[in-house]
């Protein structure tokens, strides 16, 4: 039978099988974990003491002495009486103060308390043994001191040190809970603050819900365009229809309010008011660019129709030609020509259609192709596209942009270009699109079906000559510091004037028109140029390529080294012998021209320099889509060799140099 009082003492504990029963580990250990662990509930009977350990087992043999049942006897001795009355009161007072703070440690008690025979007051055994019970995160040593401690006084202060540190563990879980409640008020009742400020102005009028802000400012925008397109209006009133009843957090709200963005910024019906002055045009367009007759003609044509029919549609040019010789350059000052609005973009090495005709909405960072962003940018349906380097197009397993275009080059087809991500007829037929290639071959021929081919040569020395002297050199020397452009300073005065003009168009009309004028910089000796001798030099020794790329880049290098001699002369400044100027004058002519450039690449324009050419001697011509150059043939004829019986037989024969 069961001793009463010491079955208060059950308690649950977890081990190793290993320390408790051998039966237990035997059925365990066939498992594939090699320490397997069981939880085991132990109902004690009696505190026993173990004297020996006979028989390790299974299962195990020993000896042990049993305690005595302990009794308190009050009135034996009246000062400890005293002692363990007031270390009784002080545990109760710790065990409510505990259940105060601890939610846990108080349902622990709620459960303890009940079973009268776990909990006596007035047994100072009982009350130490249901003290240390409630001690959940007590270390193992100080409960086995309790448990083996037989005076009564000792085993309440055991305890009481026990529920002591329970107290503090509870008072820091207090405090740190005391404290996270704090943030997470100051934040509600902010929040609430907010919430309630919004409700006050939304009802006073003095300020709108997000959505309806948003609303507000599509719907202003959509009034500043003129005509939009029936499907396109019916997408967007469905689509901020919608918007409306979304909630700010969701997914949807993000993609619908881009996509709204998006459509809205679409210039719908938006067009820039075209040049049809033919001489105007035609003195733009000489100003920044020599010769390119037929690109200019064909310019002009396109003006002179739209003037005659009184409506201008869209157009697709491709300037096909070796590299540099202005097929990019030239497109810009067609755009200022005709009044539009200019956009470039290039694509060589694209290999994603999605460049071309934009992602799929549901895509994340989905965003339309390059032809819906330019007439975002330039705010107009009618802009000069230039699409550059077209033969140098990519293709992978993300698509063909090749084929992608066909839709936008095709005067038939793209008044209803489908973006995937605006996915609407959207009208383009009035963009003026130029493409840029240097080898047509490259192009496919369904695309190249669509454009109106013109073809730039390369240019020759006289040609050369034109640019360098109208075009490069003061274009240099203006970038280097040495010149300033007169035509610019006028425009800057004319604008930080505050006097009545006649109209706005005609100023813009007149910048446009005046033709560039160029002086000497304020600390630039006057006798600094450059030499027409000097540049026909560069054109025939330095620079024999189609275009003048590099003639342009000469001319840097000699305005640039022009530069740096005229402030090291202001400072006093020493120079090396390769920067430092030799000859007395400024100028640069064709004798001092290696001073600033090297010596020259070609010697000689003919290896042979009279006429006429030596017999088996042809002339040939070497062409790719980069240039060209002329190349002597030579045929030689082979002399047969004499054998033993002195026969010309065989082959010719070998001749040592």
């Amino acid at each position: 039978s069961a001793d009463e009082d010491d079955e208060d003492n059950a308690h649950l504990f977890t081990g190793n099988p290993s320390d408790t029963d051998h039966d237990m580990n035997a059925e365990t250990s066939e498992s594939d974990d090699p320490k397997p662990y069981a939880s085991l509930l132990l109902m004690p009977h009696r505190r026993i003491n173990l004297l020996s350990v006979d028989e390790v087992g299974p299962p195990i043999d020993v000896t042990v002495s049993h305690w005595d049942r302990l009794k308190y006897v009050r009135g034996e001795d009246s000062s400890r009486d005293d002692t363990i009355r007031a270390l009784s009161q002080e545990v109760l007072g710790t065990i409510r103060e505990v259940a105060q703070m601890n939610a846990l440690f108080k349902e622990q008690v709620v459960n303890l308390v009940p079973s009268s025979h776990m909990f006596d007051m007035n047994d100072p055994y009982r009350l130490a043994d249901f003290a240390a019970a409630l001690s959940i995160g007590g270390d193992a040593e100080d409960l086995q001191a309790v448990l083996e401690e037989k005076d009564p006084e000792l085993r309440l202060h055991k305890s009481l040190v026990l529920l002591s540190k329970e107290k503090e563990v509870s008072k820091l879980q207090r405090e740190i809970s005391a404290k996270v409640e704090e943030k997470m008020s100051e934040a509600q009742r902010k929040y609430f603050l907010t919430e309630q400020l919004k409700s006050i102005k939304k009802e006073l009028g003095m300020e709108k819900d997000d959505k309806e802000t948003l609303i507000e400012k599509y719907r202003k925008k959509l009034a500043e365009y003129p005509s939009i397109p029936e499907e396109i209006n019916e997408i967007i009133e469905s689509e901020m229809d919608k918007f409306s009843h979304l909630e700010k957090n969701s997914a949807e709200f993000n993609i619908t309010r881009t996509y709204l963005d998006w459509l809205t910024n679409i210039p719908w019906g938006v067009v820039t008011t075209e040049n049809f002055n033919i001489t105007s045009a035609r003195r733009v367009l000489d100003r920044d660019h020599y010769g390119m007759d037929e690109v200019k003609e064909t310019i002009l044509q396109f003006i002179a129709v739209g003037k005659l029919k009184g409506s201008v549609q869209g157009k697709i040019l491709c300037l096909a030609g070796p590299p540099g010789v202005g097929k990019t350059s030239i497109a810009e000052s067609v755009a200022a020509a005709l009044g539009r609005k200019f956009y470039r973009f290039s694509v060589g090495g694209m290999s994603d259609v999605s460049e071309i005709k934009g992602h799929r909405r549901t895509y994340v960072g989905a965003m339309p192709g390059k032809i819906i962003q330019c007439l975002k940018s330039t705010g107009s349906s009618n802009p000069l596209v230039l699409i550059d380097e077209i033969d140098k197009l990519g293709r992978d397993h993300r698509g063909d942009p090749a084929s992608a275009l066909l839709e936008v080059l095709d005067p038939s087809q793209n008044h209803t270009f489908r973006d995937h991500f605006i996915d609407a007829p959207v009208d383009i037929s009035k963009c003026l699109f130029m493409c840029t290639a240097n080898d047509l071959g490259r192009i496919p021929g369904p695309l190249l079906d669509r454009m109106e081919v013109i073809q730039l040569s390369g240019y020759d020395v006289p040609d050369k000559l034109e640019i360098a002297e109208k075009y490069l050199v003061p274009k240099s020397m203006v970038n280097s510091g040495l010149m300033i452009d007169e035509s610019e300073a006028a425009k800057d005065d004319e604008s930080g004037e505050e006097e009545k003009k006649e109209s706005q168009d005609e100023a813009a009309e007149e910048a446009e028109e005046r033709l560039p004028t160029y002086q000497l910089a304020e600390r630039v000796p006057d006798t600094l140029s450059i030499e027409r001798s000097a540049l026909e030099s560069l054109v025939r020794w330095y620079c024999r390529e189609a275009g003048v790329r590099n003639l342009q880049k000469k001319i840097d290098k000699i305005t640039g080294l022009l530069s740096l001699q005229v402030v090291a002369e202001e400072e006093g400044a020493e120079l090396t012998d390769k920067s430092s100027r030799k000859s007395e004058s400024w100028t640069v002519s064709s004798d001092n021209l290696h001073e600033y450039v090297g010596k020259p690449i070609f010697t000689s324009d003919r290896l042979y320099e009279k006429d006429p050419l030596p017999h088996g001697i042809v002339m040939g011509l070497a062409w790719t889509s980069m240039g060209g150059s002329a190349l002597y043939i030579e045929t030689q004829g082979i002399t047969r060799g004499l054998d033993s019986d002195g026969k010309r037989r065989g082959g010719g024969t070998l001749k040592t140099t």
